[in-house]
């Protein structure tokens, strides 16, 4: 623990979208020194001029060496040192939680945290642009590298379609199904109605991608402009990387807030953060319906803080896909709106309708929670962070109160440790021979018709088997019958495992 006096604080926040017909269209990195500008604006004072050490969170559209060495000499930063980060929805967090902590212990004054996207703009797919991630970079002395940049996937993965979010987090929503013993379009109904509540709150975000209030009905329902992607999800239900998006975040401690003269009352002070992951890949997870490492990360967070999930009055859930808040609420023990609890699951208003900016939603997402707690000074809010496929965690705990007994990160060794205590299953690899379905998804092509089935199953010695099936009354029994529990048989060619028959 420290004292509040050393306790870090969000300073100042900054946000732009850059939306279809704005001229002079920015690059990525004007694009992220006018975030950069904004957060100082919000911070006020000259706290924007005493950065110390500028973060980049790891972005598709910028990519160089050293981000923050070419973000610093944008905003005449020339004594700032620098670092980036690897892959993840979590990394803004995190780096929330490794720079807190050099901040708590003196080691630090002001760190800028910044990202950025301009998919939109570039008019690149998803493909072209991560194809991009395996091109040479520029040449330079490149940049720290901080964060967990191990694989995400296995090569077996990869064979059987299972290397993109779009595809993989389908698969937990059907494991979730299945577990809530829900039909499939009553589940559809629940998870659009849940869903309709992120898209009302992006409309209360000035650069959110989508200001529309998109209702239930319209999120589900397939139509020209809402084609189904991978059953049961809808466009509407799927992260949107096609923006333009840039935030950024002033990290500071209250010393250096006051020199700088940033108001008292922009501060807001992060109490605990912790970060960790679950079993890296798919394969070997026990449950595709449970998630041991974001119920530790947001528990040891929520201990360090000494704090329940009843004492907080908001969340933001990282929401890529609608399973991954459905996940964060069964690991934290949240009813929702369904439920009878009215709290905020959603600050920022979701990667499908504030935007999917890569890497960087939670900055963006940190942004909206310093604006609420604002508003609200006594109270406390949480907010997480996913990369890859439920793998990455991290969490932060945030109010405008500072923290009694000081910030505390928690030993991410400790966290993961808990994690790695939980049982894991063996990958079966190719594998002919009866198994049991966990879970379903459906690929739909362009034209609105299935095309590929995901499945994962579990073999008699509990090994975990991956599938595919191109049989078209399979692929629509899938869409409309439950087909975990199922007993099937797989056969394989020696890469592909296939439903048989």
């Amino acid at each position: 623990m420290t004292s509040a006096s050393q306790t870090p604080a969000v300073a100042g926040c900054g946000e732009i979208a850059q939306h279809p017909g704005t001229t002079p269209l920015l690059g990525a990195l004007d694009l992220m020194a006018e975030a950069a500008r904004r957060a100082g604006a919000d911070a006020g004072g000259t706290l924007l001029e005493r950065v110390q050490v500028v973060a980049s969170v790891m972005s598709i559209s910028l990519r160089h060496p050293d981000p923050g060495r070419l973000l610093a000499d944008r905003l005449g930063l020339k004594g700032a040192s620098t670092l980036q980060s690897t892959i993840g929805g979590n990394i803004p967090q995190y780096l929330v939680n490794h720079l807190g902590a050099e901040i708590a212990a003196g080691r630090l004054d002001v760190a800028l945290i910044a990202g950025v996207e301009t998919v939109y703009s570039r008019k690149k797919s998803p493909a072209e642009a991560v194809g991009e991630l395996h091109e040479p970079l520029p040449g330079g002395e490149p940049a720290p590298l901080f964060g967990d940049d191990r694989p995400g996937w296995t090569a077996d993965e990869a064979a059987h379609q299972l290397a993109l979010p779009v595809s993989v987090y389908p698969l937990f929503e059907s494991a979730l199904r299945a577990r809530a013993g829900r039909g499939l379009e009553e589940h559809r109904r629940v998870v659009s109605e849940l869903w309709a509540t992120f898209a009302a709150q992006a409309g209360s975000r000035p650069a959110a991608w989508s200001s529309k209030a998109w209702s239930a009905e319209e999120i589900r329902t397939p139509g020209p402009d809402n084609r189904m992607a991978v059953y049961p999800y809808t466009k509407l239900m799927c992260a949107n990387i096609f923006t333009d998006q840039a935030a950024a975040v002033l990290l500071c401690s209250p010393e250096a807030a006051r020199a700088a003269g940033v108001a008292g009352d922009r501060l807001v002070y992060v109490h605990a953060g912790a970060d960790g992951a679950d079993t890296q890949f798919l394969t070997g997870r026990t449950s595709l319906a449970e998630s041991p490492g974001l119920r530790a990360v947001a528990g040891d967070t929520l201990a360090a803080a000494g704090l329940g999930a009843d004492d907080l009055a908001r969340f933001d859930l990282y929401s890529c896909f609608p399973s991954a808040v459905q996940m964060a609420m069964q690991e934290i023990g949240l009813a929702g709106p369904a439920g009878g609890d009215d709290r905020p699951l959603t600050l920022t208003g979701g990667l499908s309708f504030f935007g999917g900016p890569g890497n960087n939603y939670v900055t963006h997402s940190i942004g909206a929670m310093a604006d609420a707690c604002r508003a609200d000074p006594g109270s406390l809010g949480m907010l997480t962070g996913v990369g890859y496929f439920l793998t990455k965690h991290s969490a932060g705990v945030y109010s405008a109160r500072p923290p009694e007994r000081g910030f505390a990160r928690v030993d991410p060794a400790a966290t993961q440790a808990r994690i790695d205590a939980a049982p894991a299953r063996v990958p079966a690899g190719a594998y002919a021979g009866p198994a049991t379905v966990e879970a379903t998804a459906v690929q739909f092509n362009r034209e609105g018709a299935p095309a590929l089935g995901l499945l994962a199953t579990l073999t008699p010695d509990g090994r975990r088997a991956l599938a595919n099936c191109t049989d078209p009354s399979a692929l629509a029994a899938m869409t409309a019958e439950e087909w975990a529990g199922r007993a099937v048989t797989l056969t394989t060619d020696g890469t592909v495992n296939r439903l048989a028959g």
